[in-house]
């Protein structure tokens, strides 16, 4: 017997047993969930005492799909999911204030929707192992992200998470690198791992959350120093005060230089493809 690899492997593999194991006669011996494959077993691997377990999971399986499909390098798009399309409804607006302000801020989805086919014309050269785009996988900006790729026929990832609201696949996602986590840690360590530039779009509590993660990692050396892009000047301007951090001594001054400001999906290209002075 050979296995996926071609390696040549005589030992029956655990798929098999998997289905051998419930072709048994119907007893209350094998009724008893003690006599579930540890492996096959859902409730089990849901216990407490197997977090490990399910972290190294969650850590493990997107790597070795990313790895298979061959992608070797990413553009992270972080950004709001309640930011509609140019003439999209505002579905997320509590007041006319909010409806106001979503629908101007619509603009972000149609640059969203840009960079990510220009990124993804760039990876299409490298045979889409390089620069891949990938998102939160949900809607909003992650859904422009993932269908600019769409837009030029390119894959693009989505690492989406499992929440109350808000956040299902987008329809844009290639089916094969939609992924699915638990653990806000592990899916975060995903959006880093391959990440070559950083983008972030206006968002909330969630993209402020995974923006500041990146810089504080890129901050303390533990992370390779990127192009790092907000796009948005107005609304970082009103957002964030990093400038007054930086006069209050909580960081270094020269800190919110680790990151550029754009308007368009243009000006984030140039920073990148001079950063790696890209031809293409």
């Amino acid at each position: 017997m050979k296995r996926k690899d071609n390696v040549w492997d005589p030992i029956t593999g655990s798929h098999v047993d998997r289905v051998r194991a419930k072709e048994v006669p119907d007893t209350p011996q094998t009724r008893s969930p003690a006599y579930r494959l540890a492996f096959d077993d859902a409730e089990f691997l849901c216990r407490e005492e197997l977090r490990p377990i399910r972290l190294q999971l969650e850590l493990l399986k997107p790597e070795m799909l990313l790895e298979e499909a061959g992608i070797k390098s990413t553009v992270v798009m972080f950004g709001g999911a309640r930011i509609p399309e140019p003439g999209g409804a505002a579905w997320a607006a509590k007041n006319e204030i909010q409806k106001k302000n979503l629908e101007a801020n619509a603009q972000y989805y149609e640059e969203a929707r840009k960079f990510a086919r220009i990124c993804s014309e760039h990876s299409a050269t490298t045979d889409y192992s390089d620069m891949v785009v990938v998102t939160g996988g949900g809607p909003g900006v992650m859904e422009a992200g993932n269908r600019g790729a769409h837009d030029v026929g390119a894959p693009s990832i989505g690492l989406n998470i499992v929440l109350p609201h808000e956040q299902a696949p987008n329809e844009y996602v290639t089916p094969e690198l939609s992924l699915n986590f638990h653990y806000f840690a592990i899916r975060k360590m995903h959006f880093l791992l391959r990440a070559k530039a950083i983008t972030v779009f206006p968002g909330g509590f969630g993209t402020m959350d995974e923006m500041f993660e990146a810089l504080t990692l890129i901050q303390t050396g533990r992370m390779e120093k990127v192009p790092f892009i907000l796009f948005g000047k107005t609304f970082w301007d009103n957002a964030i005060n990093l400038q007054f951090l930086a006069e209050q001594g909580t960081i270094s001054p020269d800190d919110p230089d680790l990151f550029h400001v754009v308007d368009t999906a243009q000006e984030a290209w140039k920073i990148i493809a001079d950063y790696y002075e890209l031809t293409s």
